[in-house]
C-alpha cells in the first residue's frame, strides 16, 4: 500500500468535518511549495536581472578613490 493510500484509508473514516481539515491542512502545505518554488524563481530572476543591468561595468574605471568613501563629519 503507498503513502498515499494509506493516507485516504485514514481519511475516509473520519467524520466529514475531520476530513475538511485535512483537506485545509493539505492546502497549506501545497501552498507552501508553491511560495519556496516562487522564491526561486524570484530570486534567479533578480540575480539575472542584475547581471544583465551592471554587464560589463567590472573593466570601467572608476573616478573615485578609498578617500571619496569616507565619511566625513563637519562641525
Amino acid at each position: 500500500m503507498t503513502l498515499t493510500e494509506k493516507i485516504m484509508q485514514h481519511a475516509k473514516d473520519l467524520p466529514e468535518s475531520l476530513q475538511a481539515e485535512i483537506l485545509d491542512f493539505v492546502e497549506y502545505l501545497e501552498s507552501r511549495v508553491e511560495k519556496g518554488e516562487d522564491k526561486g524563481r524570484a530570486k534567479d530572476w533578480a540575480m539575472f536581472s542584475l547581471t544583465s543591468a551592471m554587464g560589463g561595468m567590472e573593466e570601467e574605471l572608476t573616478p573615485y578613490t578609498i578617500d571619496d568613501l569616507k565619511e566625513r563629519f563637519i562641525h
